[in-house]
């Protein structure tokens, strides 16, 4: 079963974060993993939110998801988007 990885960031240093995305992927593509969406200011429906940016991943299924989340490659380049940005990282279980 997919799963879905839902980032919600504030950017405080694009630079870093430029360099975070450069890196990150292929390592992303390397574990199965797709970008469905990157929208740095998406239209709000209802609710506030806290953290505009918004970037939407898939994953054939959670085993990959964390393969890649905690393989010693992304581990590596992990440190640049928390210097880079503060934010929430959920998983959704697709259906």
């Amino acid at each position: 079963m997919s799963v879905y990885i839902v980032a919600q960031h504030r950017v405080d240093d694009p630079d870093k974060l430029n360099e975070y995305v450069r890196q990150v992927i292929p390592t992303i593509q390397e574990h199965g993993g797709k970008i469905l969406a990157v929208d740095e200011s998406p239209e709000i429906i209802e609710g506030t939110v806290d953290f505009p940016r918004t970037v939407i991943l898939e994953f054939p299924d959670n085993k990959m998801f964390r393969l890649w989340y905690k393989s010693a490659t992304y581990q590596k380049f992990l440190p640049t988007r928390l210097a880079a940005t503060a934010g929430t990282l959920i998983v959704a279980r697709g259906l």
